[in-house]
């Protein structure tokens, strides 16, 4: 699925991933390819996306692993719909 991070300031990541972990406000919850669409706020705590990140493109992520990455946030809004996931982040 493709994925775009996105804060007021900037594109934080854009890319293609396999999975994401979200901190949902009311609770952790997972997305694969093809989820069906969703729209869900996130509250204070960790993304985990599993992908094949590169270093150059992954800059402002921190990866940790193989196909791993995290980005840690203080809140935002998540879209999935038609494959393509959207997260707003403070």
């Amino acid at each position: 699925m493709f994925i775009e991070i996105v804060s007021p300031e900037k594109t934080i990541y854009t890319g293609n991933i396999t999975s994401a972990y979200l901190p949902g406000s009311e609770g952790f919850f997972q997305i694969l390819d093809n989820h069906a669409p969703i729209v869900s706020t996130l509250k204070n705590g960790i993304i985990e996306l599993k992908g094949d990140f590169q270093e150059d493109t992954s800059k402002n992520l921190s990866l940790s692993g193989p196909n791993r990455a995290t980005l840690e946030i203080e809140s935002g809004v998540v879209e999935m719909k038609n494959n393509k996931l959207i997260i707003l982040v403070d």
